[in-house]
Order: C-alpha cells, then structure tokens, then sequence
C-alpha cells in the first residue's frame, strides 16, 4: 500500500506494507507512481519519501513471481525505469528516509531521491547473489561511481551488506543518523527547504543531474551555471532574497 499526504507544502509518501518489508510488485510501483504524480499536481514544495515498519523497502515482491515465466525485463524496463525517472524529475527537493532493509528496486528509489538521510543501522548493497540475479534499479551505477569498481563487485560478489554509516562514510548518501532521530531529522529538512527558494533549488537540481548524466566538465558546468542565474533574475524569490539581505531581514520564498 502507497500512502500519500499533505501538509502544507510538503508532501509525504509512505511505503506502507511493513509485513513484506515494503516489497513492491507492479501495482505497488503504479501506485506510488500515482503519488507521484498527485503531490505534483498538488504543487508541493518539498516531498519525503519513507517507509512503515522495519525497513524502507527491501525491493521487488518476489513472493509470488515463478521463474520460467517471470518477465523481468518487463518489470525492470517498463515499470522501475520509467518510475524512478519520475521520482527524479520531480519539481521540488526531494528527500529519503532510509532505514533497515534498503535493497534492488528499493536502492533504485534512494537513488531517484535528491537527498538520502539513512539510519545509522540501515542494510544497503545487493543481496542478489543468493538468487542467481544480478544487481538492478541503478545500483551498478551508484556503486561504480562511488565505491569503485573493486568494491562494486566485492558487494556483488559476497552479497555482503554495508550498514548506512559505512555507506555514508563510502560518499553512497548524505547523512547517517540514529534510528530514532531519522524521520523527524528528514521532515525537518523538507520543511525547511519548502520554505526556501525552491525555483533556485530546481535550477540546481536540473544542474546537478547534466553534470551527472551528461558528464559536464567545469566549462560547460559553469555556462550552464550562469544562464540559470540569469533566469532567476527574473523571479520574485531573487527580488525577495536580495531586498531581505539589503534590509537586514530574513526571506520570505513562495517559489517563484
């Protein structure tokens, strides 16, 4: 079960289904594909991204899935792909809370998300190795990009998991926080940056992705950098932020 709510301008999406350790089959994907879709529509200025129970979620829901006729393409190609492309174009910042079981079709929604705080005690890697698949959802990527490509295969390999301190100290995501502390720390920080200047924050977003995906070197980067200045010199948030710095007080965004 996906569940979506709003407050304010933050939205909030719950894995709910903390029997299976939030598992996804296709239903599950197309709803929290909708939720998506709803808190966009709905113009919120932040959203989090959370799971009920145990763990954030484990990956796909194989408890039903035979083999010889399971079409794993179909479910990688057609339904995570195009969900995790959503996730990452989402209009606004985005962020994760991540704790317990972060696995395959899980790891692919940290890594659709802007900003991935995990418990300190969060399991990460690719538990794949017991089931004859190989590492999907992004994971290849992420892993290569950040651990190396010794590393990668170690984790590959072994089937050994990280625990979410040792992936935040290997650079896989932002910040490592007690168990206990981690949704409140999550929430604090997509209210705060739903208050700030999200349409700057978006430019960056889109920056922070071409110099992912497109491998941008400086030059590049910095032309892209200052045609976006450009635009947000014409938005009410660049008016606001420099007539609040001028007159000593604080900025009041509406994102726009």
């Amino acid at each position: 079960m996906i569940d979506l709510s709003i407050t304010g301008s933050v939205a909030e999406i719950t894995l709910n289904a903390p029997s299976k350790l939030n598992s996804l089959d296709e239903q599950a994907l197309d709803d929290l594909d909708s939720a998506y879709a709803e808190a966009e529509t709905e113009g919120v200025r932040a959203l989090v991204l959370r799971g009920e129970g145990k763990g954030f979620c484990a990956g796909r829901d194989i408890s039903d899935v035979v083999p010889a006729t399971d079409d794993a393409l179909g479910f990688l190609q057609g339904k995570v792909t195009p969900l995790m492309r959503r996730m990452a174009a989402f209009p606004a910042p985005t962020f994760a809370a991540v704790h317990g079981a972060c696995l395959g079709v899980g790891l692919g929604l940290a890594i659709a998300t802007d900003v991935v705080y995990v418990a300190e005690s969060a399991k990460i890697g690719s538990p794949f190795a017991a089931l004859g698949a190989t590492l999907d959802s992004g994971g290849h990527a992420l892993f290569v990009e950040r651990l190396g490509a010794h590393r990668t295969l170690d984790l590959i390999y072994t089937g050994d998991l990280m625990s979410g301190s040792e992936a935040v100290a290997a650079g896989l995501f932002s910040r490592a926080l007690h168990a206990d502390d981690l949704l409140e720390f999550t929430r604090a920080k997509a209210s705060t940056a739903a208050a700030g200047a999200t349409l700057a924050f978006r430019e960056s977003k889109a920056l922070v992705g071409a110099i992912r995906d497109q491998r941008l070197g400086l030059w590049e980067s910095l032309k892209e950098e200052n045609h976006a200045q450009g635009r947000l010199c014409d938005s009410a948030d660049y008016g606001e932020g420099f007539a609040a710095f001028q007159a000593k007080r604080k900025p009041v965004f509406h994102g726009h």
